[in-house]
């Protein structure tokens, strides 16, 4: 109700429907279509993570902020993996809340690639050091040599700014390479691509890229 009051104040933005559970929050986004979803992780009869899948699983053209506790805590890890394209705290100041939906909506992401970054390697550090390796993703092969860069690149945290620098690229061109690779990859935004990373094995914590 707080955060309602808050984003019903601001111009051009519009609350569309309130859920009481994740069941009914997966109803309600596939019949009003949100362009963005605050998404609590604690909910009852289906929580926030598995509500986050069943939406992104769809199809939806609806983006996805999980609201967690702590930046780094097991939930908003959940949350990415599940296809949430942001995170923000539960004490989230007004302006922030609304910076971060208008963000999410334009299409990038709320979260810093760097903040991403650190969020996994916790977790990918934590897993047990026999737990067998990602098999490659076949996608991946889809990629040329210079997406591929790119990529590795996009999960270190750079910007499409820093992105020209390191390939000596116009950032047009950098932008049109980071479109065509999510393209190729299904991918909604440059968190996803963080989480995609990690997960296909292109990325090994505190080892560098793996090519």
């Amino acid at each position: 109700m707080g955060f309602r009051l808050i984003l019903e104040g601001e111009d051009g933005l519009v609350i569309v429907g309130e859920a009481s559970n994740g069941a009914e929050g997966v109803r309600m986004a596939a019949a009003l279509k949100p362009d963005v979803v605050l998404m609590d992780v604690r909910m009852p009869i289906m929580d926030g993570i598995e509500a986050t899948r069943l939406i992104t699983g769809s199809g939806s053209c609806s983006r996805i902020i999980i609201l967690t506790t702590f930046d780094l805590d097991e939930y908003a890890f959940a949350g990415l993996q599940a296809g949430a394209s942001a995170f923000l705290l539960k004490d989230v100041g007004p302006d922030e809340l609304v910076h971060a939906v208008r963000v999410v909506a334009s299409g990038d992401a709320v979260v810093a690639p760097r903040v991403t970054r650190r969020l996994l390697e916790t977790y990918v550090r934590s897993l047990p050091p026999h737990a067998a390796r990602p098999a490659p993703d076949p996608l991946l092969d889809d990629l040329t040599p210079r997406e591929r860069e790119v990529l590795g690149a996009i999960a270190e945290g750079l910007s499409n700014a820093e992105l020209a620098q390191k390939f000596f690229l116009s950032e047009a061109t950098v932008k049109t390479h980071v479109r065509r690779i999510f393209t190729k990859l299904h991918l909604r935004d440059r968190v996803q691509a963080v989480v995609y990373a990690y997960e296909s094995g292109l990325v090994v914590p505190s080892q560098g890229l793996d090519y």
